[in-house]
């Protein structure tokens, strides 16, 4: 079950809902639980296995919060916790990656050894990368005494399960929800924020990025080898922006759904497509996974505060993981090296000079941000390669004439989509929208889009969040 979906919107939200607002107020946790796991359940019936991973990780991680509050040995308890959570990660989203990557060293340079190494082919299980992120950052939480332990198990797993950012975040530490998940503040006025923002976000996913999306979808069946320079640079754009308005408008519905339950769920995103540089742009995307990288990783290995070629280094550690945690390929790493490079670039040389020159900047920008998310699109370097050629037709091996006006009927399609896109990946609509948001023409717009939604939904022009497969 999906946010962007008529079972949810129509039964499992309402019953959600209702049942939340009716119960006394001592067992709303006890219900938004059972809400949270039956979320779950519906979306993993058919792998029972990843169900008792998701309740197992809220057993263990409870434990291990309370045995480093009584023992003396906390370190080797941490280490411990964080073996079984990044342990389980390994083995269900990487562990094929590396027997794959081997084998590939074996049969190349070694063929007579006859190495075989297995390979699992396990589903990646639901959340897992987000859920594992966030029990790590509580049990790392207690370790440096930032937070108590948790001596309630139903309080520690409504904050694991809860099932607006359950299934691919925000990502949110256990300090910044705890208090929260004692006292929820419930208002009319929070519910109509979060009613409004969900719709807004659903709106983005399907009425923007779903429709944008058709057009990499369409590139996609042609193949990257029959396709014109033109028809590549829009391909690249699309995929870029149905990126981003398929994140972004998933993260506003699980904001406007944790209003709804009396929670205040941290942004996810602040128009990183306004940024002045790739820097700019990491502190506006993702922000909570920025936020827990910095904070769990690039301090602890001594952040900025130590020499350049140690700082260079932290970077580098950085972006290799993040590339690394969005998916188990050489491309994720290739596109955290190349973000790498660009960061370091700017930070030592010529970041003030973008900041300086905004028109510079956001040139820079423009061009950078789908180049970038290009090789986060396509996981086999060969075809990789070949699409660089169609975007760069004078580089060694690009040929020119390619399907010479394929571009012509799929801008005539597309081409007011990708204008909308550009248009609303800037400030300037949120502005507009704050202005008339508590009177009846904003009341008009918002219902005219969750009814457009519902009315694709209900066509079948609705594709699963992009996020969901890390």
């Amino acid at each position: 079950m999906v946010f962007s979906s008529l079972d949810f919107l129509f039964v499992f939200l309402p019953l959600a809902l209702t049942a939340y607002y009716l119960v006394p107020v001592r067992f709303r946790r006890l219900c938004l639980l059972l809400f949270s796991l039956a979320f779950y359940i519906y979306g993993a019936w058919d792998k029972p296995f990843q169900i008792v991973l998701l309740l197992a990780s809220s057993v263990v991680n409870w434990g291990v919060g309370l045995l480093l509050q009584k023992t003396s040995h906390r370190k080797a308890v941490l280490v411990s916790g964080l073996l079984y959570n990044f342990g389980w990660l390994f083995v269900f989203k990487y562990a094929d990656f590396l027997f794959s990557s081997v084998q590939a060293g074996f049969d190349k340079w070694w063929p007579a050894a006859g190495v075989t190494l297995p390979q699992l082919d396990w589903i990646l299980p639901l959340a897992i990368s987000f859920y594992t992120f966030q029990v790590a950052s509580y049990i790392i939480d207690v370790y440096r005494r930032t937070i108590p332990a948790e001596s309630s198990f139903f309080k520690f797993s409504s904050y694991l399960c809860m099932f607006p950012q359950l299934i691919s975040g925000p990502l949110v530490s256990y300090r910044k929800l705890s208090e929260q998940l004692e006292r929820p503040r419930l208002s009319l006025s929070r519910i109509d924020n979060g009613i409004k923002d969900f719709t807004i976000g659903m709106g983005l996913k399907v009425l923007l990025a779903n429709q944008i999306g058709g057009l990499w979808n369409d590139i996609d069946g042609i193949g990257f080898d029959s396709i014109s320079t033109p028809l590549a640079w829009m391909g690249m754009i699309a995929f870029s922006l149905q990126l981003y308005f398929d994140f972004y408008g998933y993260s506003l519905m699980a904001i406007g759904l944790g209003k709804m339950l009396g929670f205040r769920l941290p942004d996810n995103f602040r128009h990183p497509y306004m940024s002045l540089s790739m820097t700019e742009f990491w502190r506006r995307w993702h922000i909570t996974l920025g936020s827990w990288f910095r904070e769990y990783l690039y301090i602890p290995l001594g952040g900025n505060r130590c020499s350049k070629w140690r700082n260079i280094f932290n970077l580098l550690i950085v972006w290799l993981a993040t590339g690394f945690w969005h998916g188990a390929s050489w491309n994720f790493l290739l596109w955290g090296l190349v973000i790498f490079c660009f960061i370091t670039l700017e930070k030592y040389a010529i970041k003030p000079t973008l900041e300086r020159f905004p028109v510079l900047g956001h040139t820079y920008m423009f061009f950078l941000i789908p180049l970038t998310f290009l090789i986060f699109a396509i996981s086999d370097i060969s075809q990789l390669g070949i699409y660089l050629e169609r975007l760069f037709p004078f580089l060694p091996g690009g040929p020119i004439n390619i399907s010479p006006g394929d571009y012509l009927a799929h801008a005539e399609q597309y081409g007011w989509l990708l204008a909308i896109g550009l248009v609303f990946s800037t400030a300037w609509p949120r502005r507009i929208y704050n202005r008339i948001k508590n009177n009846l023409l904003g009341t008009l717009l918002l219902l005219a889009v969750f009814w457009l939604s519902v009315y694709c939904l209900y066509m079948g022009l609705n594709d699963p969040f992009m996020y969901f497969r890390f």
